[in-house]
């Protein structure tokens, strides 16, 4: 709406990422130089709050730090690209998750990651933010956080008609259950956007390819999520809804370092959907945003623009 700032609530892990670039990932063993360092803030959860930010949209976090150094810095590094931290948590006994990312000459990634003081959201300070979560047109969780804090997220989101998008990635500390056995309110998402091998698990489907998309995209709309957005890397997206089955093709770029194209492709989602209805426009925002994440080295400092996402996105149309 004219003169109206879209509001986005993004709840996710933060961390810090250690990200060395070298000829190729080790091998057991093996020891290489690197080519390259950052040392950024990251996670699904700053990156993707940060996204939505350069989007233009007024951007809320809700995530845990520890009570260590790195905790300050995420809060610091959040404030500098005008997120909103009050209420990124800390839990003063633990220390904060950290990511150590190997980025070898063809963009590809290894990671080992700690999941730290992200282990401890809970419930209660999810519903703390209850009249935050409220007052957004979009609230984007990832799914890599207590399964409870969670569920308590998805309520709140449909308790007051905010659009939810969900990442069905394995919560932390998932419980012993079969792939498929997710909590009911997974599927009150008005958007779901796993990776084709996530949605293949959660439906239980053992062909996993593009032309099985479509099939399981109709699966989990059948469950109850209005919209199933299936990222399929290179290969684009297959959004299905209960109208129609749609690919979006990915755009091509020149990779340097595919690190946070699903955050990015997430965060420009989550900006573009708080402004309008049309998921399928919604996708082609977001796919340029992710491809063009690919295209620089490192986190937060990868993430495009919005005019930078326009800009490609005009160079498709001509």
């Amino acid at each position: 709406m004219p003169g109206k700032t879209p509001k986005v609530v993004v709840i996710g892990g933060t961390y810090i990422d250690m990200a060395i670039r070298c000829s190729q990932i080790p091998q057991p063993g093996q020891s290489l130089s690197g080519t390259a360092l950052s040392y950024t803030v990251a996670g699904p959860g700053p990156n993707q709050a940060v996204e939505a930010a350069l989007c233009g949209c007024q951007v809320h976090l809700i995530s845990k730090v520890g009570g260590d150094p790195f905790g300050q810095m995420a809060r610091a590094s959040l404030a500098e690209f005008g997120v909103n931290i009050d209420l990124v948590y800390t839990a003063k006994a633990k220390n904060t998750g950290v990511i150590v990312t190997l980025v070898n000459a063809k963009g590809e990634n290894s990671s080992c990651v700690y999941a730290g003081a992200n282990t401890a959201l809970t419930p209660q300070e999810i519903e703390a933010a209850e009249q935050t979560i409220s007052q957004a047109n979009v609230c984007l969780i990832h799914g890599r956080l207590p399964q409870d804090a969670i569920v308590m997220a998805l309520r709140c989101g449909q308790l007051h008609g905010t659009k939810v998008i969900l990442n069905p990635a394995k919560p932390i500390q998932q419980p012993a259950e079969r792939p498929g056995d997710l909590p009911i309110e997974y599927f009150s998402a008005d958007i779901l956007i796993p990776n084709l091998y996530e949605a293949a698990e959660i439906t239980e489907q053992a062909t996993v390819n593009v032309h099985t998309a479509k099939l399981i995209g109709s699966d989990l709309v059948a469950r109850g999520v209005r919209c199933a957005v299936i990222t399929m890397g290179k290969r684009g997206c297959m959004v299905v809804d209960r109208t129609s089955a749609d690919h979006i093709p990915a755009f091509e770029v020149e990779m340097v370092d595919q690190t946070c194209r699903g955050d990015a492709f997430a965060g420009a989602l989550a900006a573009c959907c708080a402004v309008g209805d049309d998921i399928r426009e919604a996708v082609k925002f977001a796919s340029a945003a992710g491809a063009l994440a690919c295209t620089k080295f490192g986190s937060i400092e990868a993430l495009p623009t919005k005019a930078e996402i326009i800009e490609l996105l005009q160079t498709r149309e001509t």
